[in-house]
């Protein structure tokens, strides 16, 4: 039976990239909340011979993240899942960017284990701004709350956002703390997904020259490249050859982790 390879996200950006590569061997499925856009992705795949299958999903909500799931297993075995669906500081308010990549992240990964099987991955993707903010202003309190009671977490979640100004010093708080809890929550989840002899583990992008990476470079997060260690931004091809890796048998004892690729952005920033 094939095993079929999921990208959230899939229609652009790091996704696309992706699919692109692991589709030259695999059969992948991706998706994306925007129908236009999947159907221009789809014809993009095809054209370059890759057999794929596309779905319309909305992470935010667990009956279409579960439809997903069930399109998919009804095909053949899930072999891993690479969750690169997600939004920036600029494309959202505050709460939207929480419940996109915090809330979607649980929707996808819960409904995911649940037919993992033996050597299942999965990847999340989240951001160098997990690295980048102090402590402090991180609500750790909250995340356990997400296994039990997502209302309670949102909540907690999003109380040092509504701290700050409106605008873009509180949709990056709300970012940065949503991306800081997917480092979070794959770390967590490692023991569970290793019961079942899978894995699980994050990626932190910095910044890629991918649509959305453009609008953050506009907003003046570019800045950040002058003290850097490469100075440039990264190609989509980097990012999709780090998260092939990932879910290859090249990869099997990588687990529970997060690996930060953001051309020494971050190190840039530690005070030795």
């Amino acid at each position: 039976m094939k095993k079929s390879i999921v990208i959230t996200g899939g229609a652009g950006g790091m996704g696309l990239a992706t699919a692109k590569l692991l589709g030259r061997e695999n059969h992948v499925v991706i998706c994306d909340v925007n129908q236009q856009r999947l159907e221009t992705a789809t014809e993009e795949l095809k054209k370059l011979g890759v057999r794929c299958d596309s779905m319309v999903c909305d992470v935010t909500d667990k009956v279409s993240v579960g439809a997903l799931v069930s399109s998919v297993v009804n095909v053949g075995l899930v072999g891993s899942v690479i969750h690169t669906a997600g939004i920036s500081p600029h494309m959202a308010n505050a709460e939207t960017i929480m419940k996109v990549n915090a809330l979607g992240t649980i929707n996808i990964t819960e409904a995911f284990y649940e037919v993992a099987t033996q050597d299942f991955v999965q990847v999340n993707v989240a951001s160098m701004a997990a690295h980048m903010f102090p402590g402090w202003l991180i609500p750790r309190s909250a995340y356990t709350s997400a296994f039990s009671n997502r209302d309670v977490f949102l909540r907690k979640a999003m109380f040092p956002c509504r701290l700050m100004p409106n605008g873009r010093y509180r949709t990056g708080m709300a970012y940065a703390i949503s991306k800081n809890f997917v480092v979070w929550y794959s770390k967590k989840n490692a023991a569970r997904f290793g019961q079942k002899g899978a894995r699980i583990l994050s990626v932190s992008p910095g910044m890629f020259d991918t649509e959305m990476g453009r609008l953050e470079e506009k907003s003046g997060s570019a800045e950040m490249l002058k003290d850097s260690a490469l100075k440039r931004v990264g190609r989509p091809e980097e990012i999709a050859e780090l998260l092939a890796f990932c879910v290859s048998n090249k990869a099997s004892y990588i687990t529970g982790t997060d690996i930060l690729c953001d051309g020494g952005v971050v190190a840039s920033k530690v005070k030795f």
